[in-house]
């Protein structure tokens, strides 16, 4: 089941997209897609409705964040064995955990600003995990138990800010527009091995990253237990798990960033594509 929302920003409804790739109206089931619709008794009620009987949604229309504003956008960084190699980083040893802004929140083909005075504006695609249910100090055991589905995320990131300007990495990830989230959500029965799933991201069509999550150092498994040793994961919480090599940063001979004008565009295997804009802020 892929879950979406659509409609102007602040005025999103929520839909359901058929096999044929349509939008199906779920207004009259649930007031959005939110940690209430999450709940697994909620998605065990909407995966017996039959889109056949739902009301086509007539477009076009903006697709939103695949699930309402949540109350953590959390992130991992450098999550992947060949992208850490890229940049010349050690490989953790326990996840490297950050938040993300929530003004960074935005639509899966809304336009991504480069802040103003920013030199290093980079691209990151990364799947995304949805939580269905509150997770506090669960086990990896568990963990499955509290992941309602799956997504695609692009953590735009300033580089400069990120690394060059003191402090933590907060500065350059949390940015306007620097979380696209989206197109829908797919439920984890869709998906039958995160582990296993093709990712990519072309700017200007050109093929910047070309990886898998089989990569990942720690997979959707321990993050969501190892998460949830630190904050308490609410439904409809979304993790970021970091991103495969091919960023700008690690461009050889030097690094690429991004420009007022290009265009993103990049996907996850079996959960959706984006595309963004580059604009001044």
């Amino acid at each position: 089941m892929k879950l979406l929302r659509y409609g102007p920003v602040g005025q999103e409804k929520p839909g359901m997209l058929d096999a044929e790739g349509r939008i199906r109206d779920l207004s009259d089931f649930v007031p959005d897609i939110n940690g209430f619709t999450l709940a697994p008794a909620k998605l065990a009620e909407l995966a017996e409705l039959n889109p056949e009987h739902l009301s086509i949604v007539h477009g076009p229309h903006r697709i939103g964040a695949c699930v309402a504003r949540p109350v953590n956008f959390i992130c991992i960084g450098l999550n992947y064995a060949d992208h850490a190699a890229e940049t010349g980083a050690k490989i953790p040893k326990e996840p490297i955990v950050f938040l993300k802004s929530l003004g960074a929140y935005s639509g899966p083909n809304d336009d991504v600003k480069i802040p103003r005075g920013s030199v290093k504006t980079d691209w990151e695609v990364e799947l995304g995990i949805v939580i269905g249910s509150t997770a506090s100090y669960v086990s990896e055991e568990d963990a499955m138990d509290h992941v309602a589905g799956y997504c695609v995320i692009n953590d735009v990131s300033e580089r400069e800010f990120q690394s060059e300007r003191g402090g933590t990495w907060d500065k350059g990830k949390g940015c306007d527009t620097f979380g696209p989230t989206g197109p829908w959500m797919v439920t984890k029965d869709e998906i039958a091995d995160p582990q296993n799933l093709k990712m990519w991201c072309d700017v200007d069509g050109v093929r910047m990253q070309d990886g898998s999550t089989k990569t990942m150092i720690f997979g959707v498994r321990h993050l969501v237990s190892y998460v949830s040793h630190f904050m308490t994961l609410h439904p409809g919480d979304v993790i970021a798990t970091g991103t495969p090599p091919g960023v700008g940063l690690g461009k050889k001979p030097e690094p690429i960033f991004l420009k007022a004008g290009q265009t993103m565009h990049l996907g996850v295997e079996g959960l959706g594509e984006q595309t963004q804009k580059v604009i001044a802020a």
